[in-house]
């Protein structure tokens, strides 16, 4: 009897137990379910409307030096109108043409009314389309946009930076095209916002020609500034800075999808452009594949962050975007800038320097950059040049880091 008890009252705990671990289950699923409820319906109400964006000129009042310092940034001078002053290209006779047959060319010219590429067929003008768009800073090249009534339309022919000449833009090789619609995610990535008149179904999509931020300034990363700077200006003791983002204050995860959003790779969207804010988790917009991917699979343009996830430093650290680049600041070829932000983890006292350094010595500090992050050809970008008959890629800085034996060979050649 006695055993028979003891066997008893085993079945009710265990009993007891298991009804106990099924209640808190379905209640913490509950829970969950009612958060994600909460957070779908949040996500969906606070994407920002126009009213709400001041424009980074409105922040140079109380944040001078860095206003001024960011507008030599490549991310500001993304996008701009086009003018004299921000095309590139000449549109001097000789240098202004780029000719695709014997009887296809297409001439960039000055006009009264504005700039324009204009396409002949055997000398006889049959398509003519004005600059309206400049897209890119220039640091690699630049790309144009054309208005037809209100949707935006890329044009046949691109700056490319290097040549220091037209060429036909990536993707177009062969072709005086001047009918690739631009889409609002693309917009999203070279600009701060700009207001859609259409459904993101409808192709081309319609935007406002007179409610764009152009380029990445203040406002797509600390979010938008209208109510910042509202209160603000009637509380100027207060500095708490209310109604504003400071990215710094984020997580890690936040931080790397705020740059992800445009440095992520190939991102297909869940929601509307320019849903998005500071501060969002991208997944909650986006679907990607970006992290776990194999490295070699990822193109060195436009998918840094993929590439950065999949090197060692990243992995055995808490590093983001931000610990190397200063976005307010133009750091472009400051080499020994970049490699002393890297020593700051590489030295001695982590027990992490770089085994080279005994026979580079103090070189290491100028340049780490090339051994470990060097350039090297895009699979997805290339331009065709005037005159070669295959398409000339795009040279740019990998972001897995990592040793390169090949580069380390060239360092050892040159101290020879």
């Amino acid at each position: 009897m006695k055993v028979y008890a003891s066997y008893r009252r085993t079945i009710i705990i265990i009993s007891a137990i298991t009804i106990s671990v099924f209640l808190l289950t379905k209640c913490i699923n509950e829970k969950k379910e009612d958060n994600s409820e909460q957070q779908e319906s949040q996500v969906e109400t606070h994407a920002a409307t126009w009213d709400q964006f001041a424009g980074s000129e409105a922040c140079s009042g109380c944040h001078t030096n860095i206003y001024e310092s960011h507008l030599t940034t490549a991310h500001y001078l993304t996008s701009a109108p086009a003018s004299a002053k921000t095309i590139l290209g000449s549109f001097d006779t000789g240098k202004n043409s780029f000719v695709f047959t014997d009887r296809v060319k297409v001439v960039m010219e000055k006009r009264d009314t504005g700039f324009y590429q204009v396409a002949y067929l055997n000398g006889v003008e049959k398509q003519s389309r004005r600059f309206d768009v400049v897209v890119g800073s220039g640091t690699k090249g630049q790309s144009y946009l054309n208005w037809m009534n209100t949707a935006l339309f890329q044009m046949p022919i691109t700056y490319f930076t290097s040549a220091s000449q037209w060429s036909n833009s990536p993707g177009y090789p062969g072709k005086a095209v001047f009918n690739r619609p631009i889409t609002s995610r693309c917009l999203e990535c070279h600009s701060t916002f700009v207001q859609k008149l259409s459904d993101e179904a409808k192709e081309p999509e319609d935007f406002d020609h007179n409610k764009i931020i152009y380029g990445v300034d203040c406002e797509k990363c600390h979010g938008p500034g209208a109510a910042h700077i509202e209160f603000q200006t009637k509380n100027p003791k207060d500095s708490s800075a209310r109604n504003i983002i400071n990215p710094f204050k984020l997580s890690r995860q936040q931080n790397l999808d705020l740059c992800a959003l445009c440095h992520g790779g190939r991102l297909t969207k869940t929601r509307s452009s320019f849903s998005f804010q500071a501060g969002d988790r991208l997944r909650d917009y986006f679907v990607f594949d970006t992290v776990g991917r194999n490295a070699a699979d990822i193109d060195v343009h436009g998918n840094q962050y993929g590439l950065l996830a999949a090197s060692k430093c990243f992995k055995a650290s808490e590093m983001t975007c931000s610990s190397c680049h200063n976005p307010h600041q133009n750091e472009k070829a400051k080499l020994a800038v970049f490699s002393q932000r890297c020593s700051g983890c590489h030295n001695r006292g982590h027990n992490k320097e770089c085994r080279m350094k005994p026979v580079i010595g103090s070189t290491i500090n100028e340049n780490c950059i090339d051994c470990h992050m060097p350039k090297q050809p895009s699979r997805s970008i290339a331009v065709l040049l005037q005159g070669s008959p295959m398409p000339t890629p795009v040279l740019m800085r990998t972001h897995l880091i990592k040793v390169y034996p090949a580069q380390a060979n060239k360092v050892l050649e040159g101290l020879k």
